[in-house]
């Protein structure tokens, strides 16, 4: 018998395990005979009406219905078996911004049973290079104004996407056998479907290998719990929920939300192109009457900068925005409270290693929520004690692991990293520091992980350290994160320099500027005698961060 708290908490003391809240009505589909992939479920659900859209592009007022959408995916999977060679367990880099046809590529490579790797259009060349060494892609789809940067990093010719959906649109009819059929019979849902890469809790960035089961499984769940909301396919079109698409589809977050879940929800996704700015999103909220807006903290604090929008009112559609990808500090909900009365502002949390988000919000009627939300179903949850590896009940403090059908396969050819991450029971570390409270509801506290989240961007230390040790002036360094109030954090480096060098923060900026991509450039250099290590030459982060917070304190009362 549990007791109150535990009951209310979803925390079962016998197995130290905590259970969603929420219900799932219906089981998973990974068994049935006709999902063998994560665009045969998404097209065997029921679908709006013929004229209804699925994907609206901002900028141009180009729709697609979801008829249509279904349509340019068979013919997009056709032409790429037919006319590019592609087969199934091939890799195929998909290097581009957001777009209206960013969807329809995506779902057409994972219909053939080909694999998916999204990628970030700001990494440099070399890190491309790093990244096609790691993965072996057969093919590079990308866009025109990225040529000079994408082009002879594999022997195939690049697709641009641009030619590609022009070809489809004015020849619908390529000569090609009975599409999809064959390539269907090829899937399980146990093959590799997307390769995101990721830094994970620690270390280098690693291909994470999502299966087309953990993509159905995390469709499902987020169909069915924001289908619940008024914006599901069942219901009647004039409540269903428009969102705006401000995240970028590459990232796991955008993907999941708006490859994934929104489309299964049979919601509308208003695409708003080109870099975000509060006054673009305002502009689609008022035009398009968006309800739901998916953002990273950043577009949070630049929303609140703004104080509220440009040009009135015309923003009453607008029912929530939903903050993940890092911690939103308290003083900026507050803050948009003030700007955006009436508009409920949530968390969310989830990985690349999990498929998109594991906790919600939705379900804890409240306008601001300082909780990340409640686990979804299927998932469960312990929070582990750092030192006894104990399962810890409500309100302590220890690291969040997880287990549920939409964990990841693994790091691609990486055994020792996966088994670091996922143990022999199934359950994936996160490397956060949380607490679950009596509620149910997820907090986070710390991350035991180092990495630091630069715009909701993952930066990983050790990358930037490997580079900046080749520096013929630098002694030791150590890249550790440093607060700021419009990207959450920026990377710093703790330089020690070599015996009679002069080099200057300026200098160390300037070195770092072309090796790597806009996201991951030190921002900001500090000078030290020397790196706290352990004897293993181990980075001692904790000490280094405290120095760091003596000498801010020595700086303050020096100008006092």
């Amino acid at each position: 018998m549990l007791s109150e708290e535990h009951a209310t908490s979803g925390y079962e003391t016998s197995t130290g395990i905590y259970h969603s809240l929420l219900t799932l009505p219906t089981h998973l589909p990974l068994h049935s005979s006709a999902v063998l992939s994560l665009p045969s479920y998404l097209f065997s659900l029921p679908l709006p009406s013929l004229s209804h859209p699925c994907f609206i592009d901002a900028s141009t007022g180009t729709t697609l219905t979801f008829t249509s959408l279904r349509h340019l995916v068979s013919l997009a999977a056709s032409c790429l078996l037919s006319n590019h060679g592609l087969k199934p367990h091939d890799v195929v880099l998909l290097v581009a911004p957001n777009s209206l046809y960013f969807p329809v590529v995506s779902l057409a490579i994972l219909s053939i049973g080909a694999i998916l790797s999204p990628t970030n259009p700001l990494l440099t060349r070399s890190e491309f290079e790093s990244q096609i060494t790691d993965c072996s892609p057969s093919l590079i789809v990308t866009t025109k104004s990225l040529s000079s940067k994408m082009s002879n990093l594999i022997p195939n010719p690049l697709l641009f996407i641009e030619d590609f959906i022009s070809d489809l649109l004015t020849n619908p009819k390529p000569t090609v056998q009975a599409p999809l059929k064959l390539p269907y019979e090829c899937i399980k849902t146990s093959d590799p479907a997307v390769l995101m890469y990721s830094s994970g809790t620690t270390g280098k960035s690693k291909g994470v290998i999502c299966t087309h089961a953990n993509l159905i499984s995390m469709t499902h769940v987020l169909s069915h719990v924001w289908g619940g909301t008024g914006n599901g396919a069942g219901t009647d079109t004039g409540t269903r929920d428009v969102y705006a698409c401000v995240l970028p589809l590459f990232h796991m977050f955008g993907f999941s939300v708006f490859v994934m879940g929104v489309l299964a929800t049979g919601a509308t996704s208003v695409i708003v192109p080109d870099r975000f700015t509060p006054d673009r999103l305002m502009e689609a909220v008022r035009k398009y009457s968006v309800t739901r807006v998916p953002v990273v903290p950043p577009m949070v604090v630049m929303m609140t900068r703004k104080g509220h929008v440009e040009g009135g009112g015309g923003i009453g559609s607008l029912k929530e925005v939903i903050s993940s990808g890092a911690p939103l500090a308290r003083e900026h909900m507050e803050r948009f409270a003030l700007c955006f009365p009436g508009v409920r502002l949530s968390q969310c949390y989830g990985l690349t290693e999990t498929s998109g988000p594991v906790t919600l919000c939705d379900g804890v009627e409240v306008l601001l929520h300082t909780s990340i939300g409640r686990v979804i179903p299927t998932m469960e949850a312990k929070i582990m004690d750092i030192s006894s590896g104990e399962s810890l009940a409500p309100n302590n403090i220890g690291e969040l692991c997880l287990r549920g059908p939409s964990v990841m396969q693994g790091y691609l050819r990486n055994k020792e990293a996966t088994s670091l991450a996922i143990d022999k029971d199934s359950w994936l570390s996160t490397g956060d520091l949380c607490y679950i409270d009596s509620h149910g509801c997820v907090y986070v506290v710390d991350r035991i992980k180092e990495l630091i989240k630069y715009k909701a961007y993952q930066v990983a230390p050790a990358e930037l350290e490997e580079i900046l040790s080749s520096h013929q002036e630098i002694q030791d360094v150590a890249v550790t994160s440093h607060p700021d109030e419009e990207a959450g954090e920026i990377p710093m480096a703790c330089v020690v320099r070599k015996s009679g060098s002069k080099i200057k923060e300026i200098d160390i900026i300037a070195f770092m500027r072309d090796k790597v991509a806009p996201y991951k450039t030190i921002r900001k250099v500090i000078f030290l005698d020397s790196i706290p290590r352990s004897p293993s030459g181990k980075i001692l982060r904790w000490h280094l961060r405290s120095r760091i917070s003596n000498l801010n304190k020595i700086d303050v009362q020096a100008r006092l």
